[in-house]
């Protein structure tokens, strides 16, 4: 997979720059479009750059690995002292660059995020209904209230049962009150495991061959 990193300036919210990594196939074939998986870091690994920090998110250390997946991968940074979810217009800004730019198939955008990345991908989704062909949010949380507006996103939530940092109840009042709003929802809940839910998620399901495969509709 190709890397580069480079900075979004962003031209409305309240941020003013994403650095950002950006994956692309080696080869990618004139007039083919490609899906897009927007990548969510944790609060950890937010800064101004660079963005090594973000390689620590295990899709994106499985590519640096030599992971070939046909797709493009865009991770933003998130600045200092904010949260993904204070920034869903800047982040939108963003993927619709990304978008505008890159061999991007609209039918095929999907979202994965951990931890304060979990909650930023439930919100986009709440949000961008429309934008998303899938969300696959990692010991996140959010608006239950509000989970009606993506009854028509397929959704793949992950999390640990032994979470001591992010509730597991977070995880799973989404899902049953998504589920109640008849939307397409799995949950998937690994025993034992404390708050690194996303080690498990990328590496013992097949949530990777998951994300490739939603195209809207």
């Amino acid at each position: 997979m190709k890397i580069q990193e480079k900075t979004f300036t962003l031209k409305n919210g309240r941020a003013k720059a994403f650095p950002y990594l950006l994956y692309s196939p080696d080869r990618m074939k004139q007039g083919e479009k490609y899906p897009m998986i927007l990548v969510l870091h944790g609060a950890g690994e937010r800064g101004e750059g660079p963005c090594e920090p973000l390689k620590m998110f295990p899709l994106l250390h499985m590519m640096e690995d030599g992971l070939q997946i046909p797709a493009i991968v865009a991770a933003p940074q998130c600045p200092c002292n904010w949260l993904w979810t204070d920034l869903c217009v800047e982040l939108k800004e963003f993927a619709d660059k990304i978008v505008a730019t890159m061999p991007v198939d609209k039918d095929r955008i999907v979202c994965t995020g951990l931890s304060m990345g979990g909650f930023g991908t439930w919100l986009m989704g709440i949000t961008y209904p429309d934008f998303f062909a899938g969300l696959a949010p990692i010991c996140g949380g959010g608006t239950s209230w509000a989970v009606s507006q993506i009854k028509n996103v397929p959704v793949w939530a992950f999390h640990g049962d032994a979470d001591s940092v992010v509730p597991v109840g977070n995880s799973i009042e989404m899902c049953d009150r998504l589920a109640a709003a008849g939307g397409n929802v799995k949950l998937t809940l690994f025993h034992g495991v404390d708050h690194d839910a996303w080690t498990p998620a990328f590496h013992d399901t097949k949530l990777i061959e998951w994300l490739l495969a939603q195209r809207k509709g």
